[in-house]
């Protein structure tokens, strides 16, 4: 295998050879003070930004559809639009349906690496031969004030506490991976007055450890977060920043700020095409084998009702151009832990999409990889099921993002995982 084809580690194929990063990785372990995940412009490239998140099927089929129309992707990747590894058995769960289908592809995944240590081994299995790890600071007085706060296991922490507990979790991260012989990039972000003095010594720490290569990005400030009112940093200075770190770590400088669903060669926006394949992948839509929609309700007209709450789920169909109730089916017993969304997803096997106002991450993860689209709504079933029939996008205004888990009183769990 030739890593000599990724167009972010080699500057002289970034012309000839292109990558696509699938958008799988929703969810985010750190908060940082320059990134504001919300917007989504076409025309703006820069990391945390993606049109749509997909499923680890629905990404493979995407995968598919773009390297027909495209021929030069030598690297599939995953970088966000959250963290690679806040839900890592997502990310190594799609990275190894792309191994097993296109052998030839190089695997790269981009992280900030607090989640990253439990995976190492297992990426070099499925032979992911470039990791890059986002390191912004290595004394954690100064990584304290890059970062609002960082989610470990259950706890939150914030400040000198968060930023030393990422760091330890990174220099972790770099060592396991160059102990397998997988090549590390080093991803830092400038920020004027934060951390732009302290660049070259990330780089002299990480190259310590044996890190590959650095890319200093400038900061690209963003509305609506800590950082929007301040300057980016200029082209000398970066210049300048790089020459001396350059001492210590190889510098790449042609760093296009990829999107999370980037597609093609670097510094190109995605094509049209691309994306309409993208949005497509991401939109449910029935088939002859699962041509149902199922909601979780309290009185059979709303979606309001926890997924884990729900004792039935009301059964749409589209006939005559007109969503329809067709059935009620009994949901399986709480108590059984994995087995009941397991029994769930048999149960609802004709059925392409669930509704429901909440879900926990245990039974997310299961239902997906059983193929559901899991939508968190409000509204009528009608309204919102007449949508997804019909294969169109449901419009924001029905949808709710979908948190930790909010079930009330009647919520039969163990705090394991929705219901268990």
């Amino acid at each position: 295998m030739d890593f000599d084809k990724h167009p972010c580690f080699n500057p002289g194929v970034r012309h000839s050879t292109g990558r696509i990063h699938l958008p799988v990785a929703e969810r985010c372990n750190v908060q940082c003070n320059f990134c504001n995940r919300k917007y989504d412009c076409v025309n703006e490239s820069r990391p945390g930004v993606t049109s749509a998140v997909l499923s680890p099927l629905r990404a493979l089929d995407y995968l598919g559809a773009a390297l027909q129309k495209t021929g030069n992707i030598s690297v599939v990747g995953i970088a966000g639009p959250g963290d690679a590894f806040a839900d890592g058995e997502l990310t190594f769960s799609t990275m190894k349906m792309v191994h097993e289908r296109y052998p030839d592809k190089l695997l790269c995944v981009a992280t900030n690496g607090l989640g990253l240590g439990p995976y190492a081994e297992r990426l070099a299995a499925l032979d992911v031969s470039h990791v890059t790890i986002t390191c912004n600071a290595v004394d954690p007085e100064i990584g304290g004030k890059l970062y609002a706060w960082v989610r470990y296991g259950p706890r939150v922490y914030r400040g000198v506490e968060g930023a030393a507990l990422l760091l330890a979790r990174q220099i972790e991260g770099v060592k396991a991976l160059k102990a397998l012989g997988i090549t590390v990039k080093i991803n830092t972000v400038i920020v004027p007055g934060v951390n732009d003095a302290h660049a070259v010594q990330v780089a002299k720490t990480m190259a310590g450890l044996g890190a590959d290569i650095q890319n200093c990005i400038p900061l690209k400030p963003v509305e609506g977060t800590a950082f929007e009112n301040l300057d980016s940093p200029g082209a000398g200075a970066m210049a300048g920043l790089r020459l001396e770190a350059g001492k210590y770590l190889r510098q790449m400088s042609h760093c296009g700020r990829c999107r999370a669903d980037a597609a093609g060669l670097i510094g190109d926006q995605n094509q049209a095409e691309t994306r309409e394949l993208l949005e497509a992948s991401g939109m449910p839509k029935p088939s002859a084998a699962r041509p149902y929609v199922a909601a979780a309700s309290m009185e059979g007209l709303f979606v309001n009702r926890h997924l884990g709450e729900a004792s039935s789920f009301q059964i749409f169909a589209l006939e005559n151009g007109k969503p329809v109730l067709r059935e009620q089916r009994p949901a399986p017993a709480a108590g059984t832990g994995s087995a009941r969304w397991e029994a769930l997803a048999d149960a609802l096997d004709d059925c392409f999409a669930i509704l429901f106002s909440n879900c926990g991450e245990g039974p997310k993860r299961i239902l997906e990889k059983r193929g559901f689209a899991l939508i968190a709504g409000e509204g009528l079933i009608s309204d919102i099921a007449d949508y997804l029939l019909k294969g169109k996008k449901v419009p924001s205004l029905y949808r709710v993002k979908a948190g930790r888990c909010g079930a009330g009183e009647g919520c039969a769990g163990n705090g394991g995982g929705c219901g268990a």
